[in-house]
């Protein structure tokens, strides 16, 4: 997942992109750009993997005067893009995730389109939407025409002459919110880069809906409508505790989901704890419930390491894995402790880091309480797990089966034989004392969406319908 940004003020709006950009830091490690507007385009990206938005970009963002400006923090690709086209010049970056990418592409090609940026091989993803924009009658238009063809999801802030245009994914998979300071404007991915920087959120963007921001504030220019189905895994996983996303607070949400997986649950411990940073929370909620006593036995050495979900290569995973949470041995030794997280993806981080490390320092038991259900499909809609391979659940499916099998409804009703077997699979690899994933419906309530303006593919399978 990336993180956009985006700011329209009556001075110069340089600090305000600057700051609040870089409060995306935790949606992407690999690249970072600020484009800002000042009779013309003035663009800079960096790459940022080993490093901190604000340390390379501290320096550059001074001297980026202008009124209108638009940032990213990506997990995959260089932007934000810039284009001369029919429409003029202009920035763009996005959110989100193009599963026909490839089919698009050829597509342009033999249109006699070319591609100045790729990435391992392949097209820019943010360059691939601003060429299938550029296609249209005009802006509104070539981002609709963007959104019919695409397979996945795409969010964008586009920057022009005009001002910027913010366009929400027609799924609502990512969310857009946008604040207000005294007649200054900003669209943002998580509304928590707002408050210090004196905003207000006004609204969130509609699913499929496009706004233009100038100095006369928001001018409507396609309206949303159709199903919501934003991601959940923002309230679980992906989103900053202090956001909101259509009015629900993810700090809130997570304490929810440690309190149902409290409830019934028969585990007598010395202490509740979560893996930081995300896990937290979730523990926190199981405290509150359960009445066990939250403790720190891990804490997480924040400067300089990134979130091990994020980096596309299992090395560095593993290694921020390795390196970002130290044990404290002396609350760990000969105690018994309920473990929460966010999720288990892969496992081998949890396995082979996380657990080992409370093993070493003696912990008498380990029970494990995720905030989710069992993972089982690669998600579709944004840059995350591109595998089925990858995933814990699946190895253990496959362990259990001795080999892939395509129909696992079964091993998805959590009621079901199969199902604690693959539960008990996971256990035994991992290591721990006792594992229980969150169902479903308790994670639906948890959040307080209705489950149909979910996304909930990577638990069921089952896609979003417009």
């Amino acid at each position: 997942m990336s993180g956009i940004f985006a700011v329209v003020t009556k001075k110069s709006c340089h600090e305000d992109l600057f700051y609040g950009t870089d409060y995306h830091s935790h949606l992407g490690t690999q690249f970072a750009g600020l484009a800002v507007w000042n009779k013309e385009l003035i663009r800079k990206i960096h790459d940022i993997r080993g490093s901190q938005f604000k340390a390379k970009f501290y320096e550059d963002y001074k001297n980026m005067q202008g009124q209108t400006g638009i940032g990213v923090i990506s997990a995959k690709d260089e932007q934000p893009i810039c284009i001369h086209s029919k429409f003029g010049p202009f920035a763009i970056a996005t959110n989100g995730f193009i599963d026909n990418a490839k089919e698009l592409a050829d597509e342009l090609y033999k249109k006699g389109q070319s591609f100045s940026e790729v990435t391992d091989g392949s097209v820019n993803m943010t360059e691939l939407v601003a060429k299938l924009i550029i296609q249209g009658k005009d802006i509104i238009d070539g981002i609709e025409q963007m959104f019919s063809k695409i397979s996945g999801s795409c969010s964008l802030l586009l920057l022009n002459k005009e001002g910027i245009y913010a366009a929400r994914d027609r799924y609502g998979y990512s969310p857009l919110a946008v604040g207000e300071r005294g007649g200054d404007w900003a669209v943002s991915t998580e509304s928590s880069a707002f408050y210090n920087l004196g905003f207000k959120i006004k609204k969130f963007i509609q699913p499929g809906e496009i706004i233009l921001l100038d100095n006369g504030g928001i001018k409507p220019k396609r309206p949303g409508g159709g199903p919501n189905q934003i991601c959940a895994f923002l309230w679980i996983y992906t989103g900053f505790p202090a956001s909101c996303y259509d009015d629900i607070n993810v700090e809130l949400a997570r304490e929810k989901c440690g309190r149902c997986l409290a409830k019934g649950d028969k585990i007598k411990a010395d202490m509740a704890s979560g893996i930081p940073d995300s896990g937290t929370a979730h523990a926190i909620g199981y405290a509150m419930e359960s009445k066990i006593p939250y403790r720190r036995p891990l804490v997480k050495y924040t400067p300089g390491f990134d979130r091990s979900y994020t980096p596309p290569s299992q090395e560095k995973r593993d290694l921020i894995a390795k390196m970002k949470l130290i044990p404290i041995a002396q609350i760990i030794k000969d105690k018994s402790i309920v473990f929460c997280d966010d999720s288990i993806v892969r496992g081998t981080q949890l396995k082979n880091y996380t657990i080992q490390k409370l093993k070493d320092c003696g912990a008498k038991e380990i029970h494990l309480r995720i905030a989710c259900p069992p993972l089982m499909f690669p998600c579709k809609f944004n840059f995350s797990t591109r595998s089925i391979n990858e995933l814990a659940a699946r190895k253990a499916i496959r362990a259990i089966e001795g080999k892939d099998i395509k129909e696992i409804k079964e091993y998805i009703a959590e009621d079901s034989a199969k199902y604690k077997k693959m539960v008990d699979w996971i256990t035994r690899d991992i290591g721990v004392t006792s594992l229980k994933y969150q169902k479903l419906g308790d994670m639906i309530d948890a959040i307080g969406v209705d489950k149909e303006k979910l996304c909930l593919y990577c638990w069921t399978g089952k896609e979003p319908r417009l």
